[in-house]
C-alpha cells in the first residue's frame, strides 16, 4: 500500500537507510538532512510516496514536476523526476525498490509525462545497477554542486 504526502514517515525510512549505509562504509546522505523539516525545504509534501507493510513504513521516494538543478535543459512536462528512493534496512531484498519504481513509472504515465528521470551518485555502482536492471537508460554524467552524478531516464 502507498500513501502520498507523508514526509515524516519518509524521513524515518531515509534515516534508517542512511545509518545502514554509513555502517557499511557507504555513506550517502547525512542524517541531519533527512529530518521532516529539512526535507520540506527541498521536496514538496505532495511529492512523497511511502510504501507500507501493515503499519510499518518500508520504503519511500519523492516525485518532482521539475528538476532544474540536474535537468536544466528539460522542457515543461517532459518528465517526472524521482528523488530520495530508499528502502528500510529491515525490508531490503524483498522487492520494495522495484515496487516503488513501478509506482513512479505508473504515476508518470498517468500524468502524461513521457519520461521518468533521476540522478544518482556516479561512484555508487550497486545503486546504479538497481536502476539499470530496472531498465533505466544512462544518458550521461554531470557535476552538480561538487557531486558527480549519472543521469538516467525511462520511457513511461
Amino acid at each position: 500500500m502507498f500513501t502520498e504526502g507523508d514526509n515524516t514517515a519518509a524521513s524515518g525510512v531515509l534515516i534508517a537507510a542512511a545509518l545502514h549505509l554509513k555502517a557499511r562504509g557507504e555513506p550517502l546522505w547525512p542524517e541531519s538532512s533527512l529530518t521532516p523539516e529539512r526535507l520540506a525545504r527541498y521536496y514538496p509534501q505532495e511529492g512523497w510516496r511511502v510504501a507500507w507493510r501493515g503499519d510499518v513504513a518500508v520504503g519511500c521516494l519523492c516525485l518532482l514536476d521539475t528538476d532544474p538543478l540536474f535537468w536544466p535543459e528539460d522542457a515543461a512536462n517532459e518528465a517526472l523526476y524521482l528523488h530520495k528512493l530508499a528502502v528500510h534496512p529491515d525490508a531490503r531484498g524483498q522487492g520494495w525498490s522495484a515496487l516503488l519504481l513501478r509506482e513512479a513509472v505508473r504515476e508518470a504515465a498517468e500524468r502524461g509525462r513521457p519520461w521518468l528521470k533521476l540522478d544518482t551518485a556516479t561512484a555508487r555502482p550497486r545503486l546504479r545497477a538497481i536502476y539499470e536492471d530496472f531498465g533505466f537508460q544512462n544518458v550521461g554524467q554531470r557535476t552538480v554542486k561538487g557531486f558527480d552524478v549519472t543521469l538516467y531516464r525511462l520511457p513511461t
